[in-house]
């Protein structure tokens, strides 16, 4: 049971590493599909990182998936080494990493009415009456098409594994 529950750590250890390396690859060309409509809009380009605004691999963009997934790979080596923490550890790690995807998931469903309200919360008349639908419509555009389809995919690995391991353990 542990190594199936092992398993499945790793496979969303992997899934949150995708994060990261997509980012990396297409970050820079979505910076620029972004900065290219802030342009269009008459909005200087420069309001993305005032406003921590990242499209690449910076920031917690990098450092959040990556610590998920190297703590999801210590509890599976854990796991797989017999370990007494492995049990409660299980519990806390695929329960946090659960609730961590829920977050992520509202987070991308809400992303236009959230900058939206970022935006207005700093009084700058500037950012008040940029399109951010057509920002983020710009962003998305500078990433392949394929990475919808990985976001999703990632989006059922990370509930489903979560979900099958939590029961592994109940068991």
């Amino acid at each position: 049971m542990n190594a199936f529950i092992a398993a499945m750590q790793l496979s969303v250890a992997v899934a949150f590493l995708s994060i990261p390396v997509v980012r990396a690859r297409y970050g820079a060309t979505a910076t620029a599909a972004a900065h290219a409509e802030l342009s269009r809009q008459g909005v200087r380009t420069t309001v993305l990182e005032e406003n921590g605004m990242r499209f690449d691999a910076g920031g917690h963009e990098t450092w959040a998936p990556v610590g998920i997934a190297a703590v999801l790979a210590a509890t599976a080596t854990l796991n797989l080494t017999g370990s007494s923490w492995a049990g409660a550890l299980n519990w806390i790690v695929m329960g946090v990493v659960f609730a961590i995807n829920c977050l992520i998931l509202y987070s991308n469903l809400t992303a236009t009415g959230s900058v939206r309200a970022a935006f207005a919360r700093k009084g700058d008349p500037m950012l008040a009456r940029i399109d951010v639908a057509a920002l983020l419509k710009a962003a998305e555009s500078g990433f392949p098409r394929w990475v919808w389809f990985l976001q999703n995919a990632r989006h059922v690995i990370v509930f489903g594994a979560a979900a099958l391991a939590l029961t592994a353990a109940a068991g």
